[in-house]
């Protein structure tokens, strides 16, 4: 069947990670998505390598592996926006889209009479989604940022590593750009609502969606500690606040996570460990007391811990309804046994040969499944087709619009071309 989406035509003017993120999602469940890009430049993460994807003879294509994360199951067309003609043709395909997203800072748009209050008139059952740093409005509306700008400015980087008083202690960043990720999939469900609410009312609307509201939205469960209290959260490192014990344990020859989310849990890890006595301390009775005696009875779990490998570990905890589970590098992740079984990896032939290898999209539809239709595709490699398919431009127009640098087109060995 095709996928839940299958009638939708997004028009994605997004680039770098969480408006891509936004449209990919888009484009799994099956809505048609054109991706807008600059000729000669592309998306900026086409750039961000190395490393960089290979042909099927081992060449570097020019994308980077970046880029690959969040672009498949769309079509690429490159349409130059500071031509006239250009704007021209992306008010066309507006005409014959459901929904535009851009992450173009705030009135960058409007220059080139590409608003949502213009294209609203154009096409009054467009969703325009903008995605910017800070927002439509307010002090900083103007201001750029990335991912690890807001980390910071939102609050994260202050309760994510371990505490000042500690190794390495100190604010640090995630691993993965979480900002961008999480706002991407703000923007996907938004999106997604408005769509419900044209059935309704038969009109688009614009959505507003920023990487700052999304970072702080993010911390609301320590956020309502410290409404609650005030008291400003910390660093906690690998331990909880709320929980204990709730962290990572070096063993004999690495580490292991174990949480325990509750007394009965705490008891029998008590008992995986040979150490019934810590049970029936008083001190560790409750959640409660584990929490403002901790560091007493880390002082006792750690040896024991230390004591046994990982994988003694994880063979003993097994069976004891304790939480638990090995730290895994990536290589460990898509040799794990219930990855494997979930099929998280998807390869994907890519257009110069050779194959993509990507991670499965988590959704899991019993009748409308996700589709893996196309590669991240090559910059302008859709060109030709849009505006022939979508448009009903004749080949001639094609070409002269190319000859003008208004678009580029991909050959099918992916190199960008002009007409002779």
């Amino acid at each position: 069947m095709a996928g839940p989406l299958s009638r939708l035509r997004v028009l994605d003017l997004t680039r770098v990670l969480a408006g891509p993120w936004c449209t990919q999602m888009l484009a799994d469940l099956g809505a048609d998505v054109i991706k807008v890009e600059r000729p000669r430049a592309g998306d900026d993460t086409r750039h961000w390598g190395p490393p960089w994807i290979r042909d099927a003879d081992g060449e570097e294509t020019g994308d980077s592996a970046y880029f690959t994360s969040a672009n498949r199951n769309k079509r690429s067309i490159a349409i130059d926006l500071a031509a006239a003609q250009g704007q021209a043709l992306v008010r066309e395909l507006v005409a014959q889209s459901d929904i535009l997203v851009e992450n173009y800072k705030v009135g960058d748009l409007a220059r080139y009479g590409l608003s949502y209050a213009e294209l609203s008139e154009l096409n009054p059952r467009l969703i325009y989604c903008s995605v910017t740093g800070y927002g439509q409005d307010g002090p900083y509306a103007d201001r750029p940022g990335y991912d690890f700008i807001f980390q910071g400015e939102g609050g994260l980087m202050s309760i994510t590593g371990d505490a000042d008083d500690k190794p390495g202690g100190g604010p640090m960043k995630t691993s993965i750009a979480v900002t961008d990720v999480l706002t991407g999939l703000n923007a996907a469900i938004a999106i997604l609502a408005a769509v419900e609410s044209r059935h309704a009312s038969g009109r688009g609307q614009h959505i507003d969606i920023s990487l700052l509201d999304t970072v702080v939205n993010f911390g609301a469960n320590q956020i309502a500690s410290f409404f609650a209290t005030g008291e400003i959260p910390r660093r906690w490192g690998n331990e909880h606040p709320n929980l204990t014990p709730y962290q990572s344990f070096a063993t004999a020859d690495g580490h292991i996570i174990v949480g325990c989310g509750n007394d009965g849990q705490y008891r029998r890890l008590c008992a995986v460990i040979g150490r019934d006595d810590l049970a029936a301390d008083p001190r560790f009775l409750t959640m409660e007391g584990r929490n403002v005696n901790r560091r007493a009875l880390q002082r006792e779990l750690d040896p024991a811990m230390r004591a046994q490998t990982t994988h003694y570990w994880l063979e003993h905890l097994s069976e004891s309804g304790v939480p638990y589970g090995p730290i895994n590098n990536y290589k460990q992740v898509f040799e794990h046994p219930q990855v494997v079984h979930r099929g998280l990896r998807v390869d994907m032939p890519h257009a110069r040969g050779g194959t993509i290898g990507m991670v499965r999209n988590p959704i899991r539809l019993s009748d409308t499944p996700v589709e893996y239709r196309l590669a991240p595709p090559l910059r302008g490699q859709h060109t030709d087709e849009i505006l022939s398919a979508v448009l009903g431009k004749e080949a001639t127009t094609i070409s002269a619009l190319r000859g003008a640098g208004v678009v580029e087109s991909a050959d099918p060995e992916g190199v960008a071309r002009s007409p002779c």
